[in-house]
């Protein structure tokens, strides 16, 4: 029976989050949506497991139907806490989706307090009075104001929450958390007391989160992003073990698909191609073309792909950048725009695994979600980290007798410069790592 039950809002910061977990020593399975019944075998051995959705942004009410059909399957594991992930950013409209399906786990939970920090040091995401920064400035000077989809343009938290919510939201602050994890459960009562059912808390390093999951041990639901979870293994008596995140060898051919357009994932792609390797863009214009444009232009991009694979990593992206993309929703709309880039994408990934590639790099949330679901793919073992937040899985399909797939899902903001060949590197030194080198710090933009 798994201890810790996780719901996370989308892929990558599902692997995100299990990432820490491992690092912590636990045992860690990444399950693709809600499993069946059947399924359940499959978590017999793992400490915790990670239920990705595809609900970031969805709408507040399917978002919530999700999750709590993952929570009914992760309570029938046995799982003793649950754990609702979402964005380092907490990119999330007033009619967004953290509040309130943060309120439907704790009506159905029975619980009447949760704490809620986005907070997560090694990738520059810190929280203080209540005010989200990445790096060195706050969320809304940050590159999150121009997402395309969810426009960050408030860091406080308090306030960002408290419109999505109907219980009151309150804030746990930095005296309270550097006194340590009786402080932190003082300041709790206390707020329950005034009858607060949610609290922001502060988290300036790692040390701040691991006194704060020593004192959110006892509470049947916490919420944040994936930093939290370096305080979590410990209460299970668990500590840190390089079999946690052992993987089989890898085989195949190399490919990184992108589709996010943040500044860390435009950078990447530049850095790829200006160090000579091979790559194709998507062209938006000819989505605009006609409702069916997409598998013409997957299409297009694996007769330029397939020949090249054996000579190394081949690179497919629509990233680019927020102007560009303005142009194509203007076209399009930016539902639309998205779905149809999202599409190709998808078709690329299937068709690049169908070709022989065992070794995907996939950059970006939402390109993340709908290539995963394109390959069929159900469970992901976690392994070795790459840079912050970011790890390379081993991935078997609902055909579990087929060739696995090496895969990697970043969060569009996290890596360095040279994130793609240091993925490679890393997975190129084997189990034992010996000579992979260091994980970077995470860049100082946004991300998951």
């Amino acid at each position: 029976m798994i201890r810790l039950g996780c719901i996370a809002d989308d892929f990558t910061g599902a692997t995100d989050l299990a990432n820490n977990l491992v690092r912590g020593g636990m045992r860690t399975l990444q399950v693709i949506g809600v499993p069946d019944a059947a399924a359940a075998d499959g978590v017999r051995d793992m400490d915790a497991v990670v239920v990705a959705l595809k609900s970031r942004t969805t709408p507040a009410e399917d978002a919530v139907e999700q999750s709590l059909l993952a929570l009914r399957w992760l309570r029938a594991q046995g799982a003793s806490q649950i754990y609702f992930k979402y964005c380092s950013t907490f990119d999330s409209t007033p009619r967004g989706n953290i509040g309130p399906v943060a309120e439907a786990l704790m009506d159905a939970l029975g619980t009447d307090f949760t704490v809620a920090t986005p907070a997560f040091p090694d990738n520059g995401r810190t929280v203080f009075k209540g005010h989200l920064f990445v790096g060195d400035v706050l969320l809304h000077e940050s590159g999150m104001r121009d997402h395309p989809l969810t426009p960050m343009t408030d860091a406080n938290l308090v306030r960002v929450l408290q419109a999505q919510s109907r219980r009151q939201v309150g804030l746990i602050d930095y005296r309270a958390v550097a006194a340590g994890a009786p402080a932190v459960r003082a300041r709790i009562d206390a707020l329950r007391a005034a009858g607060v059912g949610m609290a922001i808390v502060d988290a300036v390093s790692n040390g701040d989160l691991l006194r704060l999951g020593e004192a959110v041990r006892d509470l049947p639901l916490v919420t944040g992003g994936s930093g939290l979870a370096l305080g979590l293994p410990a209460n299970f008596g668990l500590r840190p073990s390089p079999t946690a995140e052992r993987l089989p060898p890898a085989q195949g051919m190399r490919a990184i698909v992108s589709g996010s357009c943040s500044q860390a994932t435009l950078r990447q792609v530049r850095h790829y191609i200006d160090a000579g390797g091979a790559a194709m863009a998507v062209d938006p214009a000819r989505l605009a073309q006609a409702a069916d444009a997409s598998a013409a232009e997957a299409q297009r991009v694996l007769e330029w792909a397939r020949p090249r694979l054996a000579d190394g990593p081949v690179l497919v992206y629509s990233s680019a950048s927020p102007e560009a993309v303005r142009q194509t929703q203007d076209i399009l709309g930016a539902e639309q725009a998205g779905a149809r880039v999202e599409s190709v994408l998808a078709q690329v990934a299937r068709g690049l695994a169908q070709a022989g590639v065992r070794q995907m790099i996939v950059a970006g949330g939402e390109t993340s979600g709908a290539c995963v679901q394109a390959l069929g793919l159900s469970q992901l073992q976690i392994g070795p980290q790459i840079d912050p937040g970011v790890p390379w899985c081993h991935a078997r399909g609902n055909d579990a007798s087929g060739p696995g797939l090496h895969v990697a899902l970043k969060s569009g903001n996290f890596g360095g410069d040279d994130f793609f060949s240091r993925a490679y590197a890393v997975l190129d030194a084997g189990i034992d790592r010996r000579e992979a080198p260091e994980p970077r710090r995470g860049t100082r933009e946004t991300g998951c």
